[in-house]
């Protein structure tokens, strides 16, 4: 059985159970509080030397950390994966995507605010910057879903996971989704996947 070191607060580790679930794959959860230092003992160091989660142990083989990587690895030969090369590149452009524009600066504007308890006051420009290039994030998103059920070919991919992971908490970065209906409509369709469960779920 799979074990997976997570924070489930965590959007990176949310993509992980995403598809996990959605496969059917059985695994522990060893939940860590990042906010103490858990990811920083040296235990957990020797399975990931970045201290970061998601980290994925793999019986007889080792631990993989970051969350796209163990994403590939899990869905290898599965329908997230597209069969077609330029599809399949499509849906790792929009991984790209993903962890160059939306989830540094939406998903650390979620961090500071929801788990480190700071307040717009006390984190000034730096939010408000990193709000106006999550914007900019969300607005590439909708027009990438308009018209469109699925980012990638007419099915749910891994594109889907990884994007959605940390576009519907986005409320709690301050952001409201109200502006983006493309966005609003992928988010309720993701959610009918077999598999979905919120992001609190272990």
């Amino acid at each position: 059985m799979y074990r997976l070191y997570d924070y489930l607060p965590s959007g990176n580790g949310y993509k992980v159970r995403l598809v996990l679930k959605h496969l059917g794959l059985p695994y522990e959860l060893v939940e860590l509080d990042i906010k103490t230092g858990a990811s920083r003992t040296p235990e957990f160091l020797a399975r990931n030397p970045n201290g970061r989660i998601p980290v994925l142990e793999v019986p007889g083989r080792g631990c993989l950390a970051e969350s796209h990587a163990i994403l590939g690895f899990l869905a290898e030969g599965t329908a997230l994966v597209p069969g077609d090369p330029f599809d399949r590149a499509r849906m790792w452009q929009w991984l790209c995507f993903e962890q160059y524009e939306l989830e540094p600066n939406l998903a650390t504007a979620r961090f500071w605010l929801r788990s480190l308890g700071k307040s717009p006051e006390e984190l000034g420009e730096k939010l408000v910057e990193k709000l106006a290039k999550g914007r900019a994030a969300l607005a590439v998103l909708e027009h990438g879903l308009a018209g469109r059920e699925f980012l990638v070919g007419d099915r749910y991919s891994l594109a889907d996971v990884a994007l959605y992971a940390y576009t519907h908490v986005v409320p709690e970065a301050g952001v409201s989704l109200e502006p983006y209906p493309s966005i609003r409509a992928w988010l309720a369709c993701v959610e009918r996947q077999p598999g979905w469960a919120p992001i609190t779920a272990r």
